[in-house]
Parts: structure tokens; sequence; C-alpha cells
């Protein structure tokens, strides 16, 4: 793991001495002034969860919502682009944590719809759905007719399962939007070949069945088979017993849980509720006794920012495959 953070600090020192092309004025989403030099490689289309947006250079006061938009941005090395950000579940990751404290956080959750347009964007970034909320006046559509591009993470557009097809298209798009598409690739490569190595070393391993516990009382919040924590568990050298569940999140029934004999919990980490007080109610629960999982005590532990598509995937396979599988990962 050393290495692996050795070579990703390696890659933001050496991006960060290519310069940025020219940026585009405020006006239409992701225009120009008329003034203004193309910068190389524009102008670019892109479609983005329906919305296709025309960028004549690239972004220059970008404001990101949600930990692995900004961790995006941060890992191409994009930080003197950003406006503001807002919205952590954790904190960053360290190689990050001196170009995140030289951004502004504009809101602890989301900001107003006054604060995101007092920072005064032209690209505003959301990792969830929810960073795009009509009710409180950061809808796509307003934005984009105030003149304000935006981009949604793919994992909340995709038909079908999302995995690394879907990582490569977001952070490709994203690398394009912003004129340093070798960043993209560069960092592709990285997590590409920290995947392949945690491939290579369980090669042959049994895999053990895995429920994933995100929260719940009355019912199981869980990972479905369509959104990338199910990639995770699988390239990790497990098997989702809800992958069978046509949603990234869904709801299932403790009874579904029982049936299903789980080996293995894997309780995300986030927000107020403490792992040990979610193993406390998992624990505790004498309908639950005789899943193997509870039975044997096996649990194991991601935070919930490195169970999106973002920049962590490579890090949830190699930190998820140690706990699996101690002694191979």
């Amino acid at each position: 793991m050393a290495r692996s953070r050795a070579a990703l600090r390696a890659f933001l020192t050496s991006v960060l001495l290519f310069p940025l092309a020219a940026c585009g004025a405020r006006g239409e989403p992701g225009g120009a002034s008329a003034s203004s030099p193309a910068a190389a490689g524009f102008p670019y289309t892109v479609t983005n969860c329906g919305v296709t947006t025309t960028y004549e250079a690239p972004p220059r006061r970008a404001v990101t919502m949600n930990q692995h938009a900004t961790e995006v941005l941060l890992a191409l090395g994009l930080q003197d682009r950003m406006a503001g950000t807002a919205y952590l579940d954790d904190a960053v990751l360290p190689e990050f944590r001196d170009a995140y404290g030289r951004v502004k956080v504009l809101a602890k959750e989301y900001p107003s719809k006054e604060v995101l347009l007092g920072a005064d964007p032209d690209f505003v970034y959301g990792g969830y759905e929810s960073a795009f909320d009509e009710g409180a006046g950061r809808d796509r559509a307003g934005l984009e007719r105030a003149g304000i591009a935006t981009r949604l993470n793919v994992e909340y557009c995709t038909d079908g399962p999302v995995g690394l097809e879907q990582l490569r298209t977001e952070v490709r798009e994203v690398a394009r939007t912003f004129g340093v598409p070798e960043r993209g690739e560069r960092l592709l490569r990285e997590e590409q070949r920290r995947i392949d190595g945690v491939r290579a070393r369980l090669k042959g391993v049994s895999r053990p069945s895995v429920f994933v516990y995100d929260s719940g009382d009355a019912s199981a919040f869980t990972a479905g088979g369509a959104g990338v924590g199910h990639q995770i568990v699988s390239l990790a050298g497990g098997e989702n017993v809800f992958g069978d569940v046509d949603k990234a999140f869904g709801d299932v029934s403790w009874e579904q849980v029982i049936a299903r004999r789980p080996e293995v919990v894997v309780i995300y980490d986030y927000g107020g509720t403490s792992v040990e007080a979610k193993k406390r109610r998992l624990l505790n629960d004498p309908a639950l006794a005789g899943v193997p999982a509870i039975r044997d005590k096996r649990f194991a532990v991601l935070p919930l920012s490195s169970a999106v598509l973002g920049v962590r995937v490579a890090d949830a396979v190699e930190d998820l495959a140690r706990q699996l599988h101690p002694g191979a990962a």
C-alpha cells in the first residue's frame, strides 16, 4: 500500500507541472469569450446523464459536491481550477490533504443556491443525484440556464451494472472536459495496475458470500448488483448475496438476509451511526444468530466514500481483499 501511495503522490506532483489550457469566460455553459484563443482539443461536446454540453474551453471555476467528485478533480491536479467544494463523508485521502486545504469549503453539506451562485462557478460537479436537488434550486437545468455547466457522476444514470468501464468513462470525460486527458489516462493506468495486482494475488482462493450492511433496523439497506460496491466486492474476492437486486442500493428484509446465509458482513462506515453500533445491532438480534457471518463474528469495514464510483476504487478493492483474504491479499 505504501508503494501505491508513493506512486500516486509522484503522479500528482508530476501533473502539477503541466499548465492548464486557457479557460472559458462565463456566459453559455462551457463557453469562452469571443476574444479568447481556442484551447487545444476544444470545442468538446459530451453527453452526461442525458445533458449535452459543448465546452469551448476548460472550466476555470469548478464547484464540487460530494466526496468522490471532489477527489476526482484533486486526483487530476485541478485544485487551482476549483472555486469551492462541499459535502465530505470522510476526510479526504492523505495525498490530497494539502491541495484540498487550498479550496474554499462552501458548506458542510450541500450549499444553498445563494451560496453556490456566490462562488461564481462555471462548472458544478455532483457525485450524487441529490447534489442537483430541484427543490433547493440546484437542478441541472436551472444551473445551465444561468450559464453554469454541470456534471453528475455516471454511477447514478448508468443503465445496468456499474464497474470499471464506468470508472474509465467518468475519469476520461472529466479529464477531457478540463483539457488534461493525459492525466486521466495515467490515473486510470495506476488504478488498473493495483486492481490487477489484487486479482493475481487472489487467484484460486475460495470466495466467501458477503452481505453489505449500509444501515437499517426494520429492514436492511444493502448494496445491490447495479452499483460499483457490488463490483468492489467481486474484485476483492467475495460474492455479494444481494447481487440480484437491480439497484446500486436497496432495502431487503432480514428474512432474506437469514435465508441467504452470508459468511461475511461488510459494514459501510459513515454518518452518525458508528461501526460498533452497527455490529451490536446485528449481534444482538436473536433472529440473526444462526447466520454464519454473525455466528462467527466475521465483519469487514469499508468507508462509504470508498464504495462509490471515484478514485478510491483501487483502495477499496485492496482494503476489502485484505479483510476477506488475510492470508492471500
